[in-house]
């Protein structure tokens, strides 16, 4: 079975800018990155996923706590009170079994997060799952990820 690899130019621009500007507005390189990896372990996603454990890395990320991302819940020392907040919501907004995020897991990270701070982290789990479902779909192989 055969799937292209090939993306529209232009809604890879588009993309690429909803992520910078989600990143920007987050503040935190470091938790954009564990939010992004943590949306890519969920969605099964394999070039995120490499190529986001990759910016992580360079960015000084521990490998415990790369290594311990999809059990970060079991982990009460080792992430942030913020970051527990924002993987919680990552989780949330990712998997929906619900339909919808549920109230206390948005209040939690709205008690971490100033307004501006939550509607870029809420952008930046929409965009990378976006990302995610547009290379899983095309059967996009780990590797080709170039800083």
């Amino acid at each position: 079975m055969s799937r292209t690899q090939v993306l529209d130019p232009e809604v890879g621009r588009a993309m690429s800018a909803l992520s910078a500007a989600a990143k920007k507005g987050l503040g935190d390189p470091v938790l954009a990155e564990l939010v992004m990896i943590r949306a890519s372990q969920l969605n099964h996603c394999a070039f995120c996923l490499d190529m986001h454990l990759r910016v992580a890395r360079g960015n000084g990320e521990s490998e415990d706590r790369i290594q311990l991302l999809d059990a970060w819940e079991e982990t009460e020392d080792l992430y942030s009170e913020r970051e527990r907040a924002a993987l919680a919501l990552t989780e949330a907004v990712t998997v929906l079994t619900d339909g919808f995020v549920p109230d206390e897991i948005y209040d939690t990270a709205a008690k971490h997060f100033d307004e501006a701070e939550l509607a870029h982290l809420i952008g930046l789990i929409t965009v990378v799952n976006g990302w995610n479902r547009l290379m899983v779909s095309r059967r996009v192989p780990p590797g080709g990820y170039q800083p």
